[in-house]
C-alpha cells in the first residue's frame, strides 16, 4: 500500500494529523502507514471513547476516518460522528468501513460525515479524497483574511466569510459540503449544475449518490425551517438548480 512521498510538502502534509478510528489492527496499520508515508501524522484509535478522550486532552484533529463498528458498538462510528460533529461543523470526517449498504451511508452522511467509502476503495482515490478535503479547509481559512461577500437571493443569505446561510433569518446548520453546494446553485439562479459541478464546488470527490443523498439533507435542513421550502429542484438526468419561484 506504499504511495509516494513526492509533492507532500507542496500541499503541507506534513503538519496534518489524522484520527484514524479503526478497531481492526492490520487495516489501522495499513493505512497508517500509507498516509505517514505521506507526511500525515496519525493517531489510531480502536474504540470511540478513547478516541473521545484523547480529543478532549488533545484537541480535535484536522480530519478524522471513521469505522462504523467499534468493538463493541456496533454503531459506534456513528455516535463518534454525531459527537464530533456537535463539536466542529467544519471537521472532515470520513467513514471507511465493510458495510456497504445504502441505509448505512444515508445514515453516516445524515449524521454530517463529508464521505462514505467502503474498504474495497483503492488507497489512491482514499489519499485524494482526504487530500481534497484538507484543500477545502485551506480554502476557508484563507477566505477569513478576504472581504466578506454577502449574497442574498429572496429569503437567504449567504456570508463567504463567515461560512454561514441564513433562510428567513434564521441560519441553516449546514457542513461544509453542504454551504458549498449551496453556494455554487445559489450564485447563479436558475441555471442548472451537474453533479460533477456540485463536487468540485465542494472540493470532494464524491459518486452521483452521493451527491443525492447530500441535496435531500440540504433539503431536510431548510424544512425545519420553513415546510414549504422548495427552491433546490431537480433537473432530471442533468442536476440540480435553484430556484427564486
Amino acid at each position: 500500500m506504499a504511495l509516494s512521498r513526492a509533492g507532500a510538502n507542496k500541499d503541507n502534509w506534513v503538519k496534518r494529523n489524522i484520527a484514524l478510528v479503526e478497531d481492526e489492527a492490520a487495516i489501522a496499520a495499513n493505512y497508517r502507514a500509507a498516509f505517514e508515508n505521506l507526511g500525515f501524522t496519525v493517531q489510531v484509535y480502536s474504540h470511540r471513547l478513547t478516541a473521545l478522550a484523547a480529543f478532549a486532552q488533545h484537541g480535535l484533529p484536522d480530519l478524522a476516518i471513521i469505522d462504523v463498528g467499534l468493538e463493541d458498538e456496533y454503531e459506534g462510528g456513528f455516535d463518534l460522528c454525531r459527537e464530533l460533529r456537535a463539536q466542529s461543523p467544519l471537521l472532515p470526517i470520513i467513514f471507511l468501513t465493510a458495510r456497504d449498504s445504502e441505509l448505512d451511508e444515508v445514515s453516516g452522511l445524515r449524521l454530517g460525515a463529508d464521505d462514505y467509502l467502503t474498504k474495497d476503495v483503492s488507497l489512491h482515490q482514499m489519499v485524494a479524497r482526504v487530500k481534497a478535503l484538507l484543500r477545502r479547509v485551506d480554502a476557508v481559512q484563507n477566505s477569513s483574511s478576504q472581504a466578506s461577500e454577502l449574497l442574498v437571493r429572496g429569503q437567504l443569505s449567504l456570508d463567504s466569510q463567515k461560512m454561514l446561510i441564513c433562510w428567513q433569518q434564521q441560519p441553516v446548520d449546514l457542513t461544509l459540503t453542504e454551504y458549498w453546494i449551496i453556494h455554487a446553485l445559489t450564485k447563479f439562479p436558475g441555471q442548472v449544475k451537474s453533479r460533477q459541478q456540485l463536487m468540485d464546488a465542494a472540493n470532494v470527490v464524491q459518486d452521483d449518490n452521493t451527491i443525492t443523498t447530500h441535496i435531500k439533507r440540504i433539503r431536510k435542513k431548510f424544512r425545519l425551517i420553513d415546510n414549504e421550502f422548495d427552491h433546490i429542484k431537480t433537473a432530471y438526468g442533468m442536476g440540480y438548480r435553484w430556484s427564486e419561484q
